[in-house]
């Protein structure tokens, strides 16, 4: 399975959790502490290493606020 790898522009970020509610593995949550300059609280991956690179997250994100990469040697087939 492939291995992905988030990246979140927290600066972006209004915290609508569309991400949270898209990822089937159940890894982005919003920050409980981190706030952006915006006054939102961003979301984040909780386990980076169970990310498959879907990218469900980033093509709902609805401020271009997540990208989303395939680790070097990934395939992107199950």
């Amino acid at each position: 399975m492939a291995k992905g790898l988030v990246k979140f522009d927290e600066e972006k970020c209004k915290g609508c959790e569309l991400c949270v509610s898209v990822c089937p593995v159940k890894i982005i949550k919003l920050h409980e502490m981190n706030i952006n300059s915006k006054g939102y609280r961003s979301a984040c991956v909780e386990e980076k290493d169970k990310c498959i690179g879907c990218a469900n997250c980033a093509v709902i994100c609805p401020d271009g606020a997540i990208s989303v990469y395939l680790e070097e040697g990934g395939d992107s087939r199950d």
